[in-house]
């Protein structure tokens, strides 16, 4: 199955002006995930582009996020700064990276806002979902395109001003045209793509698009995740691990030595690695969490692609407020626990290229719901690059870093709201099952299915890996744990 991949570079900034022919201004409109990062990237490559294309922050009026788009270097008193409703107006590719809840509440006004001719940006597919689910479309006199970069919006923004240093580093995005009035959609949506610093672009469609991202981020990228390592830590505590070392072997291993294996030299590499009483216990807790990871992720895929995801997202952004005579309900904390005051501890005496210890059992389940995933995916019809995407890429080199810096939340919270709900939603359900199922097959001597291990060892996802494994940034991303380029509630006070 061939696959249309566009190779980025900052060599091809020149090219700028002529990927965005007719663009005088871009919109970008919401200051959350991906506002800031898109933005200031998209502003410095036209700067190096020596283009006159003017970059504009739109907000709603009153927005706490003024001050945090002026502290960047956009301002009013420049024209790179405005209310949300006219920057829409005046601006001919508009980007909507406002929260996929307030999309979903104010799709009307912004459609009825734009020129016609105009195109609109998305870098999720939600919309497009939840339009579909009341069976609407988007109006026909603008282009729709999408631009996806495979990370959340400080990843974006940090390996961007990485790659000032070494060209090649960036976030690989995907890229999608779902309606083209004058024949622009394409070069503009590449143009886009280059400006952010994407080192490879994926052609995809905005349908297949949501229903991967959404899933993914619920399953291995982030809810899945912590559910494992939250059960995992508990488990090794109750038979007699001190803490320090449950969570070594835990969350250090899956976010130091797995991820680095898995990005580098992949799945495999993890598994031959061990010794051979460890290759017992992989296979062995393999066997048994394969199954119960797959009924949660096809539970939760199924959810996304039926629209029930998406209108459950939309609800709980409402539930932020109170209403109906009910209290606001905005989201909690996740690092509260024990475990995550222990994590505190152990990252406080690690050294810097301390990757942590390879557990045979945890990486077991971790690379379990990573074949697990994929799988579902397969199935589900999506490409190879998604696939990998989704399920490896943005998970070892992206989103683990941040949990490796500072904990769950740090990984979790500087996502999207939809993200951040989905990850809440579903990590416990990863946790349950693996408790309930999975380890007390372990733990009453279930015999190992060999069939998933010799599918597992001969899986043709791994030649498609070593090809991606190319298609990866030339640095990995480098997360201080004093990074100033996350959310603000999330920066450490100095």
């Amino acid at each position: 199955m061939g696959q249309y991949i566009v190779r980025g570079g900052r060599h091809l900034f020149p090219l700028l002006d002529d990927a965005f022919k007719g663009i005088k201004q871009i919109g970008v409109i919401g200051w959350g995930s991906q506002g800031p990062a898109q933005a200031q990237n998209l502003r410095d490559s036209l700067a190096e582009a020596k283009s006159d294309i003017i970059v504009k922050i739109g907000l709603r009026k009153g927005s706490h996020s003024f001050a945090e788009a002026r502290a960047a270097g956009f301002t009013e008193e420049n024209g790179t700064l405005g209310d949300i409703w006219e920057t829409i107006a005046g601006s001919d590719l508009v980007l909507l990276l406002i929260s996929d809840s307030a999309q979903a509440d104010n799709y009307e006004k912004v459609f009825s806002h734009m020129k016609p001719n105009s195109i609109l940006g998305l870098s999720h597919g939600f919309l497009l979902g939840h339009l579909q689910s009341m069976g609407l479309d988007f109006p026909k006199n603008i282009s729709v395109i999408a631009v996806c970069p495979k990370g959340m919006g400080p990843s974006v923004r940090r390996l961007y001003v990485q790659g000032k240093e070494i060209n090649g580093a960036g976030i690989n995005a995907s890229f999608a045209v779902h309606q083209d009035v004058d024949g622009r959609a394409t070069d503009v949506a590449l143009g886009w793509s280059v400006a952010l610093g994407s080192p490879f672009t994926f052609a995809t469609t905005l349908e297949q698009e949501y229903k991967s991202d959404i899933f993914g981020e619920r399953g291995i990228l982030l809810g899945a995740v912590h559910g494992v390592v939250e059960c995992l830590f508990r488990r090794y505590v109750e038979n007699g691990m001190n803490e320090d070392l449950a969570y070594n072997n835990t969350v250090e291993c899956i976010t130091g030595i797995v991820s680095k294996t898995i990005s580098t030299k992949g799945m495999l590499a993890v598994y031959n690695s061990l010794s051979e009483d460890g290759k017992k216990r992989f296979e062995a807790v393999y066997s048994a969490s394969y199954y119960p990871c797959m009924e949660i992720l096809y539970e939760c895929y199924e959810d996304v692609a039926s629209g029930s995801e998406i209108r459950s997202v939309v609800l709980a952004g409402r539930r932020f407020h109170e209403k109906e005579g009910l209290p606001a309900f905005p989201m909690g904390k996740i690092d509260q626990t024990r475990m995550w005051k222990v994590g505190e501890r152990v990252r406080s005496t690690r050294s810097k290229d301390d990757l942590g210890p390879l557990c045979p059992f945890t990486s077991g389940v971790f690379v379990a719901l990573m074949m697990a995933q994929i799988e579902v995916l397969r199935k589900k019809g999506h490409s190879y690059s998604e696939i990998i995407n989704e399920s490896l890429i943005e998970a070892v080199d992206s989103l683990n870093p941040f949990m490796h810096a500072r904990g769950v939340s740090f990984m979790v919270d500087n996502c999207s709201t939809t993200a951040r709900l989905g990850s809440r939603k579903w990590a416990p359900r990863f946790d349950y099952i693996l408790r309930q199922q999975a380890f007390v097959a372990v733990d009453s001597g279930a015999p190992i299915k060999q069939d998933l291990i010799s599918n597992f060892l001969s899986d043709p996802v791994h030649g498609a890996i070593e090809v991606c494994a190319q298609l990866r940034p030339t640095v990995d991303i480098s997360v201080p744990p004093d990074a100033d380029f996350v959310r603000p509630e999330l920066r450490q006070s100095s």
